[in-house]
């Protein structure tokens, strides 16, 4: 859990993921030798703030977004969502200028204006915070017997389950990709390359759902059969095989909305099967999302199976 509570105290905002990239790559130059396989990695030029990690002959890719949720400071100390963060008043947010560090609290309220309810996002702060700053909840990591809670559990899990996995594996590609929080789809250019490259047309997204009535922790992890995409159904029917064949916990989650990496995979112009397979989480989008580590474990043990057999 002090690799989930690193990544969970970095602030990366959709477009503005330098610094999870940054920790990306000092981890895998660290870590890489005492993998299983070293992988190749390739970022920098043409890739903007994306990783791709390349181990052995890849077959199979695990697609997981580094950016999380936000508000960005606009004029005149109001605040424009960054993706889909809720807000709450006394909320701590907390991001840099040029002035320096800031923490400062969220202020919400409901205004009618011709007929209609409008909600005003403002920030309290002893000074003007430069225009354009973003700003994240700030850290509140909580590493319990059961559960963990942290605000931007989506998806720095899905991110460290990347990482569980790199260790092990022997065959297939990791990509950390930006701004899914803002349907930026930068998956789509990131699938185009390693497609022409090695001729992968699998993935696996590793990212956090809700969870709902149907969709209950401590079930076991989330294999979502469809959500705004519709992903080809004997490719999920053969996860849900793998599965239950190896005894790892999973609820099938079935669903008319949402997206994720994989349904920018599905709008580009190559042919994917995707899956997205991750725990469901509670108080999404807020400071608190839980998740129940028995989830977490049913979603490596499944993609360690996932990346070794499909």
């Amino acid at each position: 859990m002090k690799l989930l509570e690193s990544l969970c105290d970095i602030k990366a905002t959709s477009g503005d993921e330098s610094a999870m990239t940054k920790f990306i790559l000092d981890y895998a130059e660290k870590n890489s030798s005492s993998w299983k396989t070293k992988p190749e990695v390739i970022s920098g030029h043409g890739f903007q703030d994306a990783v791709i990690l390349v181990f052995g002959k890849p077959r199979t890719a695990i697609f997981a977004h580094l950016d999380n949720i936000g508000y960005a400071v606009s004029y005149n100390k109001n605040l424009v969502r960054i993706g889909g963060p809720k807000g709450e008043s006394g909320w701590k947010l907390v991001g840099k200028d040029s002035q320096g560090n800031i923490e400062c609290t969220l202020r919400v309220k409901w205004l009618w204006a011709d007929g209609n309810k409008k909600e005003e996002l403002k920030y309290r702060f002893s000074r003007k915070i430069d225009r354009g700053t973003a700003l994240s909840f700030k850290s509140n990591f909580r590493d319990k017997e059961k559960t963990v809670q942290s605000p931007y559990l989506d998806n720095r899990l899905g991110v460290w389950n990347a990482l569980q996995v790199a260790k092990d594996l022997e065959n297939g590609i990791i990509v950390f990709t930006t701004y899914e929080e803002v349907g930026g789809g930068s998956a789509q250019f990131l699938g185009k390359y390693i497609q022409e490259k090695y001729g992968v047309k699998q993935a696996l997204i590793s990212d956090i759902t809700l969870a709902t009535d149907a969709i209950k922790p401590k079930n076991g992890v989330a294999i979502s059969m469809r959500d705004k995409g519709v992903p080809r159904q004997s490719y999920v029917r053969n996860i849900i095989a793998l599965a239950k064949e190896n005894k790892i916990p999973y609820q099938l989650e079935v669903e008319d909305a949402g997206g994720s990496d994989g349904t920018v995979l599905q709008y580009s112009s190559g042919v994917w099967d995707w899956c997205f397979i991750g725990p469901p989480e509670k108080n999404y989008h807020t400071p608190n999302e839980k998740v129940w580590k028995v989830d977490i474990k049913a979603m490596t043990d499944l993609y360690r199976v996932l990346m070794a057999k499909l």
